[in-house]
């Protein structure tokens, strides 16, 4: 009672606050139905690629949208010749670090060569492992082929959202022959819009066209 009436007597004389401090509210994730909502209303969606944990906060602090852990941090920040070079573990772990700096972005981890292609098991199990353990919201795998739309529509119905990739797909570099630009041709032109459409009736919530014309 006299704690209390003290209190009382400090309130009326100024010295204490008449409502108590409130935190700070905590940062909202972006979400795929927010992503969604944005594009029906045609309001410009960000995105950017980050490695570390240095990189995401400058996005977090740029109230970047979405962000991209991509496996070109084989040759970004690895010095690989190719993306090839990178496991699960240490996208994995890159994943982690990203997701420390970046507490807004709608995060997606990228699945990396020899991850997926397999089997379909294989690609879930990676999947999970970017999710349970990296900390991302989605991830990404490459190709538009029936393997590749058959993993994506496979690890969707299991609960994980996925971004497709076509045109260049660096990870197949190998039989490639090298990096180049795709879709110069009618016919390679045809080839991404199939992959395209493929990829989006499995499920992929968006996709990444890489060295691919304008006009496509």
């Amino acid at each position: 009672m006299h704690a209390a009436r003290l209190a009382r007597l400090a309130t009326q004389a100024g010295r204490l606050p008449k409502s108590p401090p409130r935190a700070p509210e905590p940062v909202r994730r972006v979400t795929l139905s927010q992503l969604r909502k944005w594009k029906q209303h045609g309001q410009p969606i960000v995105m950017v690629t980050a490695y570390d944990y240095p990189s995401a906060v400058h996005a977090d602090l740029a109230q970047v949208d979405m962000v991209l852990v991509g496996d070109s941090v084989a040759m970004v920040e690895l010095g690989h010749e190719t993306t090839q070079k990178m496991s699960v573990d240490q996208m994995v772990h890159h994943c982690q670090a990203v997701a420390h700096g970046a507490k807004r972005p709608f995060l997606v981890g990228d699945m990396p060569f020899g991850s997926y292609e397999v089997s379909i098991p294989d690609a879930m199990r990676t999947a999970f492992r970017f999710v349970k353990e990296g900390n991302v919201n989605a991830v990404k795998l490459e190709g538009g082929g029936e393997h590749s739309v058959a993993a994506v529509k496979r690890i969707v119905q299991s609960g994980i959202a996925v971004m497709g990739h076509t045109g260049l797909t660096p990870q197949s570099v190998s039989a490639l022959g090298g990096f180049r630009s795709f879709g110069k041709t009618a016919q390679e032109a045809a080839g991404i819009l199939e992959q395209a459409l493929a990829l989006q009736d499995a499920g992929a919530f968006a996709i990444v066209l890489e060295c691919v014309p304008e006009r496509v």
